[in-house]
């Protein structure tokens, strides 16, 4: 399962409504009102949607704070991945993390170098230093997906350095920054430098619950934002991600409690989790957590999960994990108290 939300595949495995905790996206759902604004603007579908996307343009920028020039957009985050790794010479990955960042380097012939992180997931700075060279692109999680781990303040700015001083380039998928407890915003962090050398990266598909949406968004230089433009397909997005993206960064209330709501179960499951023999779950800053299986492997908690209406995430498929990883999303305390509950038959079990 190299994708998480696959809930068709296993349909007829479990009779009842199955539970999907392998799909990390904000258990609040979408927005309210943006069901009306979709259903308000339908007859723009009768239109191209504005090849600049000047409104929606203006909209990221305002959100993210961020200078309109600065601004690139994309069917998702995973086509502006796909961009940048077109553009650079070598791809930089530490593993594990996000299976895309190696497929799309690989798709177009780029030479993958595979950094791992340290045993306790966090960054090997010395083994970056040691084989950046210019003209290549260190891609980083903040949070990484699947630990959950962001990068410390201090320790990016470190590594920003090194990237500029090696005129490489440092790309930051930020796709689960809102989720984060409130530390530093990268997008100010860096506002002084421009954005050389750097891509930022976000997208409303995990926290404002719009997978299908596919709407990417991020800073970077204004001279890297025009080589995005000159290689990116005409009217990667169509008019109803347009139309969402006009919306929802100016829901202040849905923002600020998908906030407190995933703060409150992340600590309430993290909490629970901790207490239950035979697995140990790692500390993280995201909607997700990753679990490392002391007594089983994946496929048998992944089996005995599924009998009981739940589909978790086995991690084997991400490179630099075995079969002894699983991730679980954050949701609604329910469906966390009925995970919680099946953890202690787990631990309880042979």
């Amino acid at each position: 399962m190299k994708h998480g939300g696959d809930l068709l595949s296993f349909e007829d495995y479990y009779d009842g409504k199955l539970v999907d905790y392998s799909s990390n996206i904000n258990p609040l759902g979408i927005p309210k009102g943006l069901k009306k604004a979709i259903m308000d603007s339908l007859k723009n579908l009768e239109s191209y949607p504005d090849i600049k996307y000047r409104r929606l343009k203006k909209s990221v920028g305002g959100y993210l704070k961020c200078n309109e020039k600065n601004i690139i957009l994309g069917n998702g985050a995973v086509e502006l991945i796909d961009n940048f790794t077109y553009l650079a010479n070598r791809v930089l990955i530490c593993i594990p993390s996000f299976s895309e960042y190696e497929e799309r380097a690989l798709i177009h012939n780029k030479e993958v170098i595979r950094i791992p992180y340290k045993e306790d997931f966090t960054i090997d700075t010395e083994g970056i230093a040691n084989t950046i060279k210019e003209g290549d692109m260190l891609i980083l999680g903040n949070p990484n997906n699947p630990t959950g781990f962001r990068i410390e303040e201090e320790e990016l700015l470190k590594i920003y350095s090194m990237v500029k001083r090696s005129n490489s380039i440092l790309l930051l998928d930020e796709a689960f920054f809102e989720f984060c407890p409130q530390d530093y915003d990268s997008i100010e962090l860096f506002r002084q430098t421009n954005y050389e050398n750097l891509g930022i990266i976000r997208a409303a598909t995990k926290f404002f619950a719009l997978p299908g949406i596919r709407l990417g968004y991020g800073c970077t230089s204004m001279g890297m934002a025009e080589r995005i433009k000159e290689i990116q397909l005409p009217w990667s997005i169509n008019s109803l991600a347009e139309i969402a993206g006009t919306y929802i960064f100016h829901d202040k209330e849905y923002i600020e409690e998908s906030k407190r709501y995933i703060e409150r179960e992340r600590k309430y499951l993290l909490g629970e989790l901790s207490n239950i023999g035979g697995i140990k779950p790692y500390f993280t800053k995201a909607n997700y957590i990753l679990i490392r299986l002391l007594k089983w492997d994946e496929e048998y908690v992944f089996r005995f999960f599924l009998s009981r209406g739940i589909i978790i995430r086995k991690c084997s498929s991400f490179k630099g994990l075995d079969h002894n990883f699983i991730r679980i999303a954050i949701k609604d305390r329910n469906n966390n108290n009925r995970l919680v509950k099946i953890f202690k038959e787990l631990g309880e079990s042979k």
